[in-house]
């Protein structure tokens, strides 16, 4: 019980360095979804399950000085923004990758691709039983949608996507990419465009109220 309180305290520390949240987003409507959405989320071979509150998607206040339409992956916070006008952001919960397989940066969107095919790196394949190819669908751990990501014209081999666990939401276990629901990514997917610049911010550098650099901060709250 000690350790669960804990949470809930950190927890709500990292909702007040996050951003102050102003409305929920309701999920993403019937007119963002394709006949083809439907059709495979309908098969999705997971249950519904309910994402934490803060892990839900929100606009909320964004104090970072990034130009609107820049997306912002805070991985110690388990957040990724996407930049509005007038110091506002949606925020969405993401999985994140292990600490050993996280990836941090300044990149682009080289590419994006609906129901997207999923083929495992070498490095992938040595740690786990995994097929060399998987066609796009439901059953597909790349989820509804994929942003790649590239650095210097080059494919970072990351990306951000959809998921068919949604239960991982706001932990740290994927092999480096950021994962999201797959009603989140869609809207993503439909606000995000080509050549956007994604920031992933290094360990450290965000607003988990476990960094030491906000726990001094968040002593304020105290």
């Amino acid at each position: 019980m000690a350790t669960r309180g804990l949470s809930v305290v950190l927890l709500g520390i990292g909702l007040v360095l996050g951003g102050c949240m102003q409305s929920t987003v309701e999920p993403a409507s019937e007119a963002n979804l394709t006949v083809r959405d439907k059709k495979l989320l309908a098969a999705a071979p997971y249950e519904k399950v309910n994402i934490p509150e803060p892990y839900k998607r929100h606009i909320v206040t964004y104090h970072r000085k990034e130009t609107p339409g820049t997306i912002v992956v805070d991985s110690d916070a388990r957040y990724l923004y996407y930049v509005l006008d007038g110091g506002k952001a949606i925020r969405y919960g993401v999985t994140v990758g292990e600490e050993a397989l996280a990836w941090s940066g300044v990149a682009k969107i080289g590419r994006k691709a609906e129901w997207p095919t999923w083929t495992p790196t070498a490095d992938i394949k040595k740690r786990m039983d995994v097929p060399n190819f998987v066609s796009g669908g439901p059953q597909n751990p790349m989820g509804a949608r994929a942003l790649y990501l590239y650095a210097n014209g080059k494919d970072t081999l990351y990306r951000i996507h959809g998921t068919n666990q949604p239960e991982y939401i706001g932990q740290a276990i994927s092999s480096g990419c950021i994962r999201m629901t797959n009603e989140d990514v869609i809207d993503l997917y439909n606000r995000a465009k080509d050549g956007s610049v994604v920031v992933v911010l290094a360990p450290g550098q965000g607003d988990a109220p476990f960094n030491p650099r906000v726990a001094s901060t968040s002593s304020l709250f105290r």
